[in-house]
């Protein structure tokens, strides 16, 4: 089971007043301790506990990329493209 799955089961705390979550077991024997300030879960597992961020790696990668693409389309267009006003050269005579 993929943590997002899990996260996606938690139910929802409204009043946004405790920090914690309840304790969620999942099938496994995993559990689960969702943490709403820092936005993530707290994993229990066999005796050991791990922090999992909230945080879609694939989303903020993808964003990168976009970025990129966009700023070398925006570049692109800038060189490539003439202005619509005729050259104008300034050369001094001596």
């Amino acid at each position: 089971m993929k943590y997002s799955e899990v996260l996606d089961q938690l139910p929802i705390d409204r009043n946004g007043g405790r920090c914690y979550g309840e304790p969620y077991q999942t099938p496994d024997g995993t559990t689960v301790i969702p943490v709403t300030k820092p936005n993530g879960i707290f994993v229990v597992r066999d005796g050991q506990s791990s922090w999992v961020p909230a945080v879609d790696g694939n989303r903020i990668a993808l964003i990168g990329v976009l970025t990129g693409l966009l700023a070398a389309v925006i570049g692109s267009l800038a060189v490539l493209r003439q202005p619509p006003w005729p050259l104008i050269t300034i050369t001094e005579n001596r």
